[in-house]
């Protein structure tokens, strides 16, 4: 995939997913002034990446009596 491509797929900036991959936090490869992207390494950063929404329990002592 493009940088071009990823952006669209994850719904974020071109300038956002170049900062990602530029500083590894994104897996990419250069290939010569290009970045390139494998789905299943997107996938899998979407995966380790994601937030997860903890349920908080009714009485969890915030005071909302």
């Amino acid at each position: 995939m493009t940088l071009e491509e990823v952006a669209d797929y994850l719904r974020l900036s071109k300038d956002t997913v170049y900062r990602l991959a530029n500083t590894g936090k994104l897996p990419a490869s250069k290939v010569g002034n290009q970045w390139r992207f494998r789905r299943d390494d997107v996938d899998a950063w979407l995966e380790a990446n994601k937030n997860i929404v903890r349920e908080v329990p009714p009485d969890s002592g915030r005071g909302d009596k």
